[in-house]
């Protein structure tokens, strides 16, 4: 990335700030990549906010951090999240350019951040759902260290094909992820305190609140600027009908006003049109918020539909799992 695009995205961070705090998230490909000194760059051309604090985090698969990333991160700070799978077999998915496993790598720069007392949360996909798995899972990433899990079930997004497991399946892993995690309690699950958000804003009598609540943005700046201003995993791709997935370019014009836009453009309108259709026809849209439009895009082809495999897999059926976890709980 170079400077100019971090220059215009702090800008607009800055602004933001104003008003809440922001959080800056370094991902995409591997973002360490770049090097220490450039990232080191890259991060103090944003401010420490206005009014309320601007945080950095970093996604990783760890296998670049030596020392100096370690001192680097306890002294900015940066918040660091590790990709990984798991142990070995688990984790071989994770290929380097020429095809070795980077399990060890990343398990050493593990050591190295625990060595220097930084604090690491961990994202793992899962391709094989079962109850087996879940509890291996979860005693394996609490022995490593982790302050916290994030579970992505297997999807069909980008180049990658593959889907996992069916709804049924699906709900016994996170029924038996959640009975370990309940019996423990070391180590948050991202998808946990999602879903019981909704479960508290329910038993409040805030569901129609939530469900009303606008569409959060999440914008993703890509290395050369281009703005993705719905579903990061789009950036990069584009549409036979509707072109490259991109509201402008923050050399263009401010990110704010790029955003402030962004409706008008005819892929994210598709895609706001599929909130709304999942609005008017999912009993779970208050919990799940309509979805990401890169799941639908890459299952189906379009932007505008309602219910996709992320969505019976990660929303779904981890509620009716966390449901059976309840019924088994207090039987």
């Amino acid at each position: 990335m170079p400077v100019e695009v971090a220059d215009a995205v702090a800008e607009a961070v800055t602004t933001w700030s104003q008003d809440h705090p922001v959080r800056v998230l370094w991902h995409g490909g591997e973002p360490l990549a770049t090097g220490l000194a450039h990232f080191a760059t890259l991060i103090s051309r944003f401010g420490p906010g206005e009014g309320h604090p601007v945080r950095h985090s970093v996604q990783t698969n760890a296998t670049l951090i030596d020392e100096r990333w370690c001192e680097l991160f306890a002294t900015v700070p940066v918040e660091v999240a590790v990709s990984i799978d798991g142990p070995a077999p688990d984790n071989s998915a994770r290929a380097d350019r020429g095809g070795r496993d980077s399990t060890a790598r990343t398990l050493r720069g593990i050591e190295l951040l625990r060595r220097h007392r930084v604090r690491f949360g961990a994202i793992a996909v899962v391709s094989d759902p079962t109850p087996a798995r879940a509890v291996a899972l979860y005693d394996w990433f609490a022995e490593l260290g982790a302050t916290s899990l994030g579970v992505n079930i297997e999807e069909r997004k980008g180049v990658h094909r593959d889907v996992s497991g069916t709804g049924a399946e699906v709900a016994e892993f996170w029924a038996a992820l959640a009975q370990r995690w309940a019996a423990d309690r070391r180590m948050p699950i991202r998808e946990f305190a999602h879903a019981f958000g909704y479960v508290r804003d329910t038993l409040a009598g805030r569901s129609a609140a939530r469900a009303d609540r606008p569409v959060n943005p999440m914008p993703m700046i890509t290395w050369d600027g281009h703005v993705v201003p719905v579903s990061p995993d789009l950036a990069g791709f584009s549409s036979p009908r509707l072109g490259p997935f991109t509201a402008g370019n923050v050399a263009d014009a401010p990110l704010g006003e790029l955003l402030t836009r962004a409706a008008a453009v005819p892929w994210v309108a598709e895609a706001l049109a599929g909130v709304t259709a999942c609005r008017a026809s999912c009993d779970h849209f208050a919990y799940c918020r309509g979805g990401q439009a890169a799941n639908k895009y890459f299952e189906s082809g379009r932007l505008d539909v309602t219910e996709t495999s992320y969505c019976r897999n990660s929303k779904i059926a981890l509620m009716e799992g966390l449901i059976q976890h309840a019924q088994y709980a207090h039987a």
